[in-house]
């Protein structure tokens, strides 16, 4: 299996590395994406919790959004959600990583192609006591000026720590605190990954 995710995941990084000749790339603006979606299913997947959040009100509950978004399309993936990872590092108090406030910040100022430390150390910790052979890292939520919540999500392999996949997705027009509005950018996210869901 991890062949196959190995596999995608250097047609992705040479896609990107044919990107990144020349000037430097602006960021993907929401639709975009960089790399190629692997097919997910049969491997381990763990989603951390949304690290970046932008004029989003605290009520809004992302994480448990995605989680339902991503249950309901991802069939034949074994997921691990925050909650889990939380119980797993209590079980573990030797294990020094943390899953909010991670170093993500480099997202969104530079094409990346490989994570290196100290966030590769974070999800190699927490890949380990997951059994994780990808990590799902949404690296920042925004509600815009458009009145869209916008989502920028990265795909990892906990392996060699390779960007497989980096998209911005916009959900549906909505108010600040409208959950309908939220999870419609989470579904975007779940179709984007699982399309024939």
């Amino acid at each position: 299996m991890r062949n196959r995710f190995e596999r995608t995941a250097v047609v992705a990084a040479t896609v990107v590395l044919m990107w990144s000749c020349g000037s430097p790339p602006a960021p993907p603006a929401p639709g975009e994406a960089r790399g190629a979606v692997p097919d997910l299913r049969g491997y381990s997947v763990m989603v951390l919790p949304v690290q970046l959040k932008t004029s989003v009100p605290s009520g809004a509950l992302a994480d448990p959004e995605l989680a339902h978004a991503l249950r309901s399309r991802g069939d034949g993936v074994t997921w691990t959600f925050p909650p889990q990872l939380e119980e797993s590092l209590q079980r573990s108090p030797g294990v020094s990583v943390r899953l909010n406030g991670l170093p993500v910040q480099v997202f969104n100022q530079a094409e990346v192609n490989r994570i290196g430390d100290p966030l590769f150390g974070h999800l190699v910790r927490l890949a380990t006591l997951s059994g994780a052979d990808v990590a799902l890292l949404p690296v920042s939520l925004e509600y815009a000026e458009t009145g869209t919540f916008i989502l920028s999500t990265a795909l990892i392999n906990t392996g060699n720590g390779r960007v497989v996949w980096y998209g911005v997705l916009e959900g549906e027009p909505g108010g600040q605190g409208d959950p309908a509005a939220l999870a419609s950018v989470t579904e975007a996210l779940a179709k984007t990954l699982f399309p024939f869901g």
